[in-house]
């Protein structure tokens, strides 16, 4: 479900030419209304101007990028998700079918200018902002301001704009699962330049509906429909598209393997600047249905344990689980529910490069843990109907009955945390996407968590 929020950006987005030096002040919104009330978050240079461009211009793409959804839907496109703070700044976004994640870091040694605050935001990308990064040249310098350090001259410069746009649940959610993906990664393979440029040479350019495969050879690397040991799965595979244009400018191509292949990552290394683009299974999967880390928010955390964590960290900055739980004496699996809560909401993301996570100064909205995991609420709202039947609960394994609708029940059986279900999800998704809301009914009946 999309919930709309009124976007209403106090400017348009510009671009101001003056002889090599192009600047694009980015109009920004923020449900989070203090961060509104800041003119600037950050003004300042991307040193390599050139690969930078290119990649914000490759962001906008994306956004408008539909794998799986039919033309009238790409009215609802998205501006990109900006974090100011640490050093750094991260432009991310979703493509409109949801089976894309991509995200640019530009890194603090790409960086000569002024963080003035830290904090996440949208920005404006519309049509003219777009062909604007794709005209900056080799030479020429740009200038970045995320707001504007002279609000009133951009607003004399451009009418007064209120731009409305839906900020819906599916992003929110699809920002929870792809960090869950990405910590579960490793590194497949690592190409140079002119192995990358060769290996695209056979991609597909039109959509393809088999599964491909990335398997190396020698010195040389190749799609193919064919699997071979080692080789990496990439579903949907034409998605790569996206990213050819950037193959000429990149020190080298990194491909993420996940541990059971549910997606493919892909890093684009420009040395002070990196770009990720992570992949789904298939063009009809998008990563706002996964509810990876569903089985961690069957406890209830206080709301003031989670309101506090949020206000300890600001945007940016590293997040690292293990040394909080230490830290702040808290138990790991108490640790667990809060990474999955936080999750939840978008607050949390996950550096490839690092192996880190980082924090996401989005709204602290509670009332998004809900919202965002309907499977939960359907597993309560079983529990609460006393709709689960225990038939079997000892030494040799479980066996419960859950009554659905129109007098359908379904079982679930199995032993430990090797439970499993006779309904179609369970069937059709195993525990691929999260457990089913019978067996999560089943375990918040049994207290297991």
């Amino acid at each position: 479900m999309d919930v709309d929020f009124e976007y209403q950006y106090q400017h348009t987005s510009t671009i101001a030419m003056g002889g090599r030096d192009k600047s694009f002040i980015l109009a920004h919104c923020s449900e989070i209304e203090q961060d509104n009330q800041v003119p600037c978050f950050f003004h300042g240079s991307i040193i390599h101007s050139f690969v930078a461009s290119k990649c914000l211009s490759t962001l906008g793409k994306t956004v408008r990028s539909h794998f799986a959804i039919s033309p009238d839907q790409r009215i609802n496109m998205r501006d990109p998700i900006v974090s100011v703070g640490n050093g750094q700044l991260h432009f991310e976004a979703f493509s409109s079918c949801n089976s894309v994640y991509a995200r640019i870091d530009v890194l603090q040694t790409g960086i000569d200018g002024e963080f003035i605050q830290s904090g996440c935001t949208n920005v404006d990308f519309n049509d003219a902002t777009i062909r604007a990064f794709n005209t900056v040249g080799r030479s020429d310098k740009l200038i970045v301001g995320v707001g504007s350090n002279e609000l009133k001259v951009i607003t004399s410069r451009a009418e007064t704009t209120e731009k409305k746009v839906s900020l819906p649940d599916r992003w929110i959610k699809g920002l929870g699962n792809v960090q869950v993906y990405l910590s579960q990664m490793e590194l497949a393979f690592k190409l140079n330049k002119i192995e990358a440029l060769q290996l695209f040479k056979g991609l597909p350019k039109s959509a393809v509906k088999p599964e491909y495969f990335l398997s190396k050879s020698g010195n040389s690397y190749t799609f193919s429909a064919v699997a071979k040991p080692n080789s990496l799965k990439i579903g949907g595979i034409h998605r790569l598209n996206l990213i050819e244009n950037l193959l000429l400018h990149v020190d080298s191509v990194s491909f993420y393997k996940h541990e059971d292949q549910q997606s493919t990552a892909v890093v684009l290394d420009f040395k002070d600047i990196q770009m990720l683009f992570l992949l789904s299974e298939s063009v009809y999967r998008g990563f706002s249905g996964e509810s990876k880390h569903i089985e961690n928010l069957l406890v209830q955390l206080p709301e003031e344990w989670l309101l506090s964590i949020n206000n300890y960290f600001k945007t940016n900055e590293v997040f690292q689980p293990t040394l909080v739980s230490i830290e702040h004496d808290i138990q790991l699996g108490t640790m667990a529910t809060m990474q999955a809560s936080l999750s939840s909401m978008g607050l949390l993301g996950y550096d490839l490069w690092s192996n880190n996570y980082f924090y996401r100064k989005l709204p602290f909205k509670l009332s998004r843990l809900k919202r965002c995991n309907p499977r939960l609420q359907n597993a309560v709202k079983l529990v609460d109907d006393d709709a689960v039947l225990l038939l079997q609960h000892d030494k040799n394994g479980i066996k419960a009955e859950v009554k659905g609708s129109a007098n359908l029940s379904h079982i679930v059986v199995g032993k430990g945390n090797d439970l499993q279900c006779t309904c179609t999800w369970f069937t059709n998704n195993r525990t691929n996407r999260g457990l089913c809301k019978h067996i999560l009914a089943v375990k918040m009946k049994l207290g297991e968590v």
